[in-house]
């Protein structure tokens, strides 16, 4: 038994001393065929994309008008037009009581007959006083003739004038007296003339064509224009959504960017057009207003609630998923690889749609990178990039 276990000991001995060293070396060596840890990349592409800021707001009207009674105290007699009515610019929306306006358009008529009749008895009047004074006036003449002659007594000739002056002035009187009287029928032709006005205006009327979105008349309510507007008028039934705009994106906004307007509860959208921006924000709430005007208004209510989306820009650019980038003191970079290796590279954003960005400057279209900047990898760092497409992840690239 000594012996073969002996021999059996040596056996090892021996086989080392047989094989050759470098058969050795090989089998202590390590394994060096691993591959470095797959990575999910994506490729910058050229696409469409396109800026645009998202709001809310209310559909309103473009311009309402407030038609009030052009004549105070009057009661309303009947309507014409009510709530949703579409009316046409003059056509009569109301009537007011007329009989208190009648009644004193015929008291200015006797008025104006009683002073027509005064004027004609001045008139007469004047016919007199003007007979009598030319008949004082040459005898006061004689009067001083015959006083210079010697003949008359200079106290009756200064009586005889005095007579003369006394006769002109009642002419003069007469002639004020027929002014005054014409005056008070000028004045009465104008009270006249604004009661025929005022009559005219018991009908109150449309000033503009349009729809009619509110109505505070009531029959036998008297009209006044302190109790409110008796009608409110959408005019030409134009509507217009004004959106509420963040104060950050107020410096992006113009006048005739289009608009993308959805209105709640609706299945179609309707477009639009920015035709102005009010200059002044809200110090409340620190929004800004844009005026979108809309293409069609069809079935549009207002007070409705609507969403837009006003678009800035649109163009084809390079673009990568946001969650590609990352965001640093420094600015933005991303991991690009070349020849298996990543490699951080500054980059330069733009428009930002959805889960995409715009690269403006630091990738070409085909530039493959890593797709999340979050992952365990550090610039320099030997990785397999596996590219995703739309359907997955594909296939490791090989360089």
């Amino acid at each position: 038994m000594r012996p073969a276990l002996s021999l059996l000991l040596a056996l090892p001995l021996l086989s080392a001393l047989v094989l050759p060293a470098g058969a050795v070396e090989a089998e202590k060596a390590p394994s060096t065929g691993a591959l470095p840890p797959a990575i999910i990349a994506v490729r910058a592409n050229e696409a469409p994309i396109t800026d645009r800021i998202l709001s809310n707001g209310t559909i309103t009207a473009v311009e309402e008008v407030l038609v009030a009674p052009q004549v105070e105290g009057l009661a309303i007699e009947s309507l014409k037009a009510d709530v949703g009515d579409r009316v046409e610019a003059g056509s009569v929306l109301a009537t007011l009581s007329r009989d208190q306006l009648i009644l004193q358009r015929s008291q200015f008529d006797a008025n104006r007959a009683k002073a027509v009749a005064a004027i004609a008895q001045l008139e007469a009047q004047l016919v007199e006083v003007r007979s009598n004074a030319q008949e004082a006036v040459k005898s006061s003449n004689r009067a001083k003739q015959l006083a210079a002659q010697g003949t008359y007594s200079s106290v009756q000739a200064e009586q005889a004038e005095a007579e003369a002056n006394a006769a002109l002035a009642r002419v003069r009187s007469a002639e004020a007296s027929i002014k005054v009287a014409q005056a008070d029928i000028a004045l009465i032709d104008a009270q006249m003339k604004d009661v025929e006005l005022r009559l005219e205006r018991t009908e109150v009327k449309a000033p503009v064509s349009g729809i009619i979105s509110a109505r505070g008349a009531r029959v036998g309510s008297i009209a006044s224009a302190s109790a409110g507007p008796l009608f409110t008028i959408i005019r030409d039934g134009e509507l217009e959504m004004r959106a509420d705009i963040a104060e950050a994106d107020m410096h992006r906004i113009a006048k005739g960017q289009t608009a993308i307007i959805n209105l709640i509860g609706a299945r179609n959208q309707t477009n639009g057009t920015v035709r102005l921006i009010e200059p002044t924000l809200n110090t409340t709430t620190r929004l800004g207003m844009a005026r979108i005007e809309i293409e069609d208004s069809a079935g549009l209510r207002a007070g409705m609630f609507a969403d837009a989306e006003i678009i800035v820009a649109t163009r084809d650019a390079i673009t990568v998923p946001v969650t590609s980038v990352n965001v640093g003191p420094d600015g933005a970079d991303v991991l690009k690889i070349e020849d298996g290796i990543a490699k951080r590279t500054a980059v330069t954003t733009g428009i930002r749609e959805g889960g995409r960005v715009e690269i403006v400057d630091g990738l070409i279209a085909g530039d493959l990178i890593v797709a999340k900047a979050g992952a365990f990898v550090r610039d320099g760092d030997r990785i397999t990039p596996v590219e995703e497409t739309g359907s997955g992840p594909v296939a490791a690239i090989t360089e």
